[in-house]
């Protein structure tokens, strides 16, 4: 007599195993956490300052109802197809758009997000690192801003060369724990400082042209709406 399939051995028929499926729920609330509580937290306040109180809340909604919905869809479309999966961007815009157009469409801006990511990183890593450097240190020889940025650097390309995200959970956690970190303490700093009676809440430019290119400008620095930095490191 045949024994009943179990619930996973039914998936696994139905979805041929092509890596590993051994994560944990957890191992994924470290990575999100890490890609959406990121460095952008920091540069809030200045966002917010260039949108104004009323815009810069309806940016803040807007762009926690897209990441929910493009989270959503991720998750959705990740095995849509009886025995496929798609791993990658580029996979799942060949399967939408075709063999070729699919690439064509998706690799060139993947690449510019993730080379401008790994520039812009890396060379705010090494300020960070170099003002570590001289405030634990002051009295030290000066190190140039290059050597910190190399030093990143380094450890970007080790980690470049392990397999999955189940390799890095470690270091997904370390981030995740120290972005909730730097956010509790902006948020408890602001709390026990009160509302300061001497600060301008008008918007910072002195003429409409102004404040367009700052709104456009905070777009760009406030954190991004989208989970791109969870699927595409460097």
């Amino acid at each position: 007599m045949e024994r009943e399939m179990t619930e996973e051995e039914k998936i696994e028929a139905w979805l041929p195993i092509t890596s590993s499926r051994t994560a944990k729920w957890w191992y994924s609330t470290f990575h999100n956490v890490t890609a959406m509580v990121g460095a952008g937290v920091l540069s809030l306040p200045y966002a917010m300052s260039n949108m104004g109180w009323g815009p810069g809340s309806v940016i803040m909604v807007l762009s926690w109802i897209i990441t929910l919905y493009t989270l959503w869809q991720m998750v959705e479309m990740h095995e849509m197809v009886p025995g496929k999966r798609f791993d990658r961007y580029h996979k799942l815009g060949q399967h939408a758009f075709g063999e070729k157009l699919g690439l064509y469409i998706v690799l060139p801006q993947q690449i510019v997000v993730e080379v401008s990511t790994c520039i812009i990183y890396m060379v705010t890593d090494g300020n960070s690192l170099q003002k570590f450097h001289n405030t634990v240190c002051p009295n030290c020889h000066d190190i140039k801003l290059t050597y910190f940025i190399m030093m990143f650097a380094s450890v970007q390309f080790v980690l470049s060369f392990l397999p999955n995200f189940n390799s890095i959970s470690v270091v997904s956690l370390a981030a995740a724990v120290m972005s909730l970190v730097y956010s509790t303490i902006a948020w408890t700093t602001s709390l026990a400082k009160g509302v300061p009676h001497d600060v301008s809440y008008a918007l910072r430019g002195k003429n409409p042209v102004e404040n367009t290119f700052n709104f456009f400008n905070a777009l760009g620095t406030s954190p991004s709406p989208l989970p791109w930095p969870a699927t595409t490191w460097c």
